[in-house]
């Protein structure tokens, strides 16, 4: 699609008026009007999509601590019963204060994120201020339900919204997690952690027993690393840590101080091998 024409003044192509005077603060309303075909929910899929073998993330797992809110996710993608990739990343940084995980078909999903991401920017530049948390979350959810037809034919997307409430009365308790299901349904997380993809069930176990809501960045890091490796103990799709190929989780803290960070690879490293170690010797100090 040609989305170029001379303009008064340049000898070379330039772009049309209307990308000039965005009609709506909404960056996918306006790829809507001018590129329809360019939207994933556009693309109509065939009748054995669901069949495709396809890459599918999982695991990710959210909690909140006093302060803050991460979320974290395992590295692997799988294919039916192959793994697809070692290393994807599942867990996204969407903006100052906000942070996505994905599970489900992992192109997708990928896609999805990266244009939220940027429909969150494109709000705060054309209105000046930045989306509420309430409007970031129902902002995805919109996104999600657009990709029905595609889940459907048995291409999900699931996410896992993590953000601060700047307007929230209690700083310590202004982490907030949202889940969602392949519908576009949003759901607030009360009970101060959840988790998403086939590991999920056995990472939410642990951190049933882990999970402390006054608990500190590191102790909040190193419950959500430990439900990781509970989920990868027990599902072949997650991918628990890899001392040889030095693949780790993934993991975003969110506080009023810091904003939205990813723990260096050196950080999540160290913890991950504290776990693995104290994991081995529990198991060699078990009685025989």
């Amino acid at each position: 699609m040609d989305n170029t024409f001379p303009r008064a003044g340049f000898s070379g192509p330039g772009l049309p008026a209307s990308y000039f005077s965005p009609a709506s603060s909404s960056f996918a309303d306006f790829v809507r009007a001018q590129a329809p075909e360019l939207l994933p929910a556009r693309r109509v899929p065939s009748s054995g999509a669901g069949e495709l073998a396809v890459p599918h993330g999982t695991t990710i797992v959210a909690l909140t601590f006093a302060g803050g809110v991460l979320i974290a996710g395992d590295r692997r993608a799988t294919s039916g019963n192959l793994i697809a990739s070692r290393d994807i990343e599942k867990v996204h940084v969407t903006d100052e204060y906000s942070a996505v995980g994905i599970a489900g078909t992992a192109g997708l999903a990928v896609e999805m994120v990266r244009l939220y991401a940027v429909e969150l920017a494109h709000y705060e530049k054309i209105e000046g201020v930045s989306l509420s948390l309430d409007g970031k979350t129902n902002k995805l959810a919109g996104m999600v339900k657009a990709n029905l037809d595609m889940a459907m034919a048995g291409l999900a997307v699931v996410p896992l919204f993590v953000g601060y409430d700047l307007e929230a009365e209690d700083a310590k308790r202004a982490g907030r997690i949202i889940s969602y299901d392949a519908a576009g349904g949003r759901y607030e997380e009360n009970a101060g952690y959840a988790g998403v993809g086939s590991g999920s069930l056995f990472a939410k176990s642990a951190l049933k027993k882990l999970y402390d809501p006054d608990a500190d960045v590191e102790a909040a890091v190193r419950a959500a690393v430990e439900a990781l490796y509970d989920a990868a103990d027990d599902d072949t799709a997650s991918g628990g840590p890899d001392l040889v190929r030095r693949i780790f989780p993934s993991v975003v803290t969110i506080t009023a101080e810091t904003g939205a960070v990813q723990l260096p690879s050196e950080q999540t490293a160290a913890v991950a091998e504290a776990v693995v170690a104290g994991r081995a010797e529990r198991t060699h100090h078990r009685p025989s």
